[in-house]
């Protein structure tokens, strides 16, 4: 019969010397150099934009799908994401009427093994003035405020009155709405909060908002973030760090959220104010980072300019995610474009790749006697530049499908540091070979298993596999 011990908290030291019995170095690792595919981290290709798919899908010379599994083929694509509006899911109350490139998007996720993440707009310029973000069903019932005319466009926009009891129940529904369909889902990496403004950044650029004083502002998107955070329990959500600039409450909205255990992202890594940068940053170490950048996101290569390293602009955008810690990077929707940059100029997203997110190994595996059978000490490394995206959990299991597991302190281990943490193993499995093994707690109880990013061989299910050492070996160190 198998068993599963779980010891709750894994002890992280010290481990002064004069404890032991005796002790033995069994296992060392060095960095993997190559791309590690994990939840938590990656690179994100972006099957639906604020304008819709790829320019060619826009105009019919390619589907939806040949658009979609263009982007799943890149080979160091890890994210599917769609930005889409609030009309493109719900046309109708009481009912999910989801836009085509959701069904390609989760499809081609399912084949290529890679995961989705999404963000619902309750407002963009991007289609005004033909048409509002909010379904055809709401107009008429909520108010709208004609906000003055954006980027010198000669049509005036216009915004909900977020506040309008039609409005906010509407909203509760389409929150009810998506979180039963998407929360839990394992293909669904993370999920954008649905903020206030254009393109749910927590911004109407220049512009005024539509709400009659700050108070009435602030209230209506804390409440609205509340009803988020509350109904989304498995499934990673994220706040945008753009400044109050519109006297919204978002600066209150991001620190609330970040409170509550909500990733954090950006748009604009290249044209980000320093607040942004100093709240990403130095974030909380268990908080994933999403980057991107919108000034270069189409991959023009025609005008690409180069700096006095010869450093590209694209590429010196994307290493700036490396700067702040980033976890994942926004590729943006163009496959073609992405591809022939890569191909031109293939140090840039290598570069990018190689220590983006977190990359976890066990540097040293110490074997030593302890309590009358053995112990197991780990010194785990991260070559990353991102804390662990939630809680860490090694897994131990012995030749015939026993386990033990514990956990480690949330975001550990830190970005270019060893944590140390020690398992107590049975006194059976003394000389048997084990496999050791990761997994991500991303929310209460919502387990991922993870793959090490180590040189040495891992086996097909991301784990290690250890030989112990049996106490009557001749090498055995005691007393040092």
């Amino acid at each position: 019969m198998q068993t599963e011990i779980n010891v709750g908290r894994l002890s992280q030291g010290p481990f002064q010397i004069e404890q032991d019995d005796g002790w033995y170095t069994i296992y060392l690792t060095t960095p993997s150099k190559k791309p590690v595919r994990n939840p938590g981290m990656g690179l994100i290709a972006y099957a639906w934009e604020e304008n819709g798919p790829s320019i060619k899908a826009r105009k019919g010379e390619e589907t939806l799908e040949e658009h979609v599994e263009k982007l799943a083929s890149l080979p160091f694509v890890d994210v599917l994401y769609i930005r889409c509006d609030w009309r493109d899911v719900q046309s109708s109350p009481g009912r999910l009427d989801l836009h085509p490139i959701w069904e390609a998007t989760l499809d081609a996720a399912k084949r290529h093994g890679l995961r989705v993440a999404f963000r619902i707009q309750l407002s963009s310029p991007n289609i005004q003035p033909a048409r509002l973000s909010m379904p055809d069903f709401l107009q008429g019932q909520v108010p709208l405020v004609n906000i003055g005319r954006f980027n010198e466009r000669e049509f005036d926009y216009f915004e909900p009155r977020y506040d309008h009891p039609a409005f906010q129940a509407a909203f509760h529904e389409l929150n009810e709405l998506l979180a039963e369909r998407f929360d839990g889902d394992p293909l669904i990496e993370f999920v954008d909060l649905m903020m206030y403004g254009f393109w749910g950044e927590g911004h109407t650029n220049n512009l005024p908002n539509p709400f009659p004083d700050y108070a009435t502002a602030e209230h209506t998107f804390m409440a609205m973030t509340r009803q988020q955070i509350e109904r989304w329990k498995q499934t990673p959500l994220a706040v945008n760090t753009q400044p109050d600039i519109s006297r919204t409450g978002n600066r209150s909205v991001r620190e609330y959220a970040m409170s509550e255990g909500c990733w954090v992202r950006t748009d604009s890594i290249v044209l980000d104010e320093p607040e942004q940068i100093e709240v990403i940053s130095n974030r909380a170490p268990w908080t994933a980072a999403v980057i991107e950048d919108g000034y270069y996101r189409h991959f023009k290569l025609e005008k690409l300019a180069f700096d006095s390293a010869n450093v590209d602009v694209i590429a010196n955008s994307m290493l700036h995610a490396l700067d702040t810690g980033g976890n994942y990077w926004g590729l943006w929707t163009e496959a073609e474009a992405i591809a022939e940059y890569d191909e031109r100029y293939p140090e840039g997203i290598r570069e990018l790749q190689r220590p983006l997110g977190y990359r976890l190994r066990p540097a040293w595996i110490w074997q030593r006697k302890r309590m009358g059978t053995d112990e197991l000490v780990f010194a785990l490394a991260n070559d990353g530049v991102a804390g662990v995206p939630g809680t860490l959990w090694l897994e131990a299991e012995s030749q015939n499908g026993d386990k033990v597991r514990g956990k480690l302190a949330p975001g550990s281990p830190v970005p270019g540091k060893v944590c140390m943490a020690s398992m107590i193993l049975p006194q059976h499995w003394r000389g048997q070979t084990i496999k050791l093994g990761i997994r991500l707690e991303t929310r209460p109880g919502v387990m991922k298993p993870l793959n090490w990013a180590c040189a040495q061989q891992i086996n097909e299910d991301g784990t290690l596999t250890i030989p112990l050492k049996a106490h009557g070996d001749p090498d055995w160190r005691c007393g040092v």
